[in-house]
């Protein structure tokens, strides 16, 4: 039934050149509107509203730009965009600091971001004018500091559980968890 009621769009990134400059390549798709981006190896349930649905509620509050955040062990921060901020509300945080895959010794916090993001369209034009940084590619992390420069970025630690389907250990925990929920 979804099929029917949504429209779907796609565009090929034809080199990998990072998460930043994919979400670029989508900029015709979008008017001047706030746009979702959902990373499909994180996987999030939760018995609520979906992870998604959250965000959504904040940004009709907020007007901004926001992303799913939450706390990981400290010696897995080099594995994600971290971010540092004030916390204005229960789980919601105003981003200050957004750094892309830090070493334990030089993360603000464990604070990680996960593969949720509402962004607003301002986002293209920042994408056009970010240098390559980490790994030679264009980290969305690098432009969405940019944005929160410019204005404000909010961190959400959401209401759920989130499982990294792009490692196999959990992969093998999300097939568990749904296995366990057919029983």
């Amino acid at each position: 039934h979804i099929i029917k009621k949504c429209d779907f769009f796609y565009t090929e990134q034809k080199e990998a050149k990072g998460l930043g400059h994919a979400i670029g390549e989508g900029e015709s798709f979008i008017d001047d509107e706030a746009f979702a981006v959902i990373l499909p190896d994180d996987l999030c349930v939760n018995d609520g509203d979906s992870v998604l649905k959250q965000m959504v509620d904040l940004y009709q509050k907020h007007k901004c730009s926001i992303v799913a955040i939450e706390e990981v062990p400290l010696d897995e921060v080099n594995k994600y965009g971290i971010i540092d901020g004030v916390e204005i509300s229960d789980g919601l945080f105003q981003i200050n600091t957004m750094i892309e895959k830090p070493e334990p010794k030089n993360a603000p916090t464990n604070l990680a971001i996960i593969g949720r993001y509402i962004l607003t369209s301002d986002i293209f034009e920042i994408i056009k004018n970010t240098a390559t940084g980490k790994g030679g590619e264009v980290q969305i992390t690098d432009a969405i500091m940019q944005q929160a420069k410019n204005g404000k970025v909010l961190g959400y630690k959401f209401q759920g559980r989130r499982y990294d389907c792009g490692s196999i250990d959990g992969f093998v925990k999300a097939t568990n968890h749904f296995y366990q929920k057919q029983k």
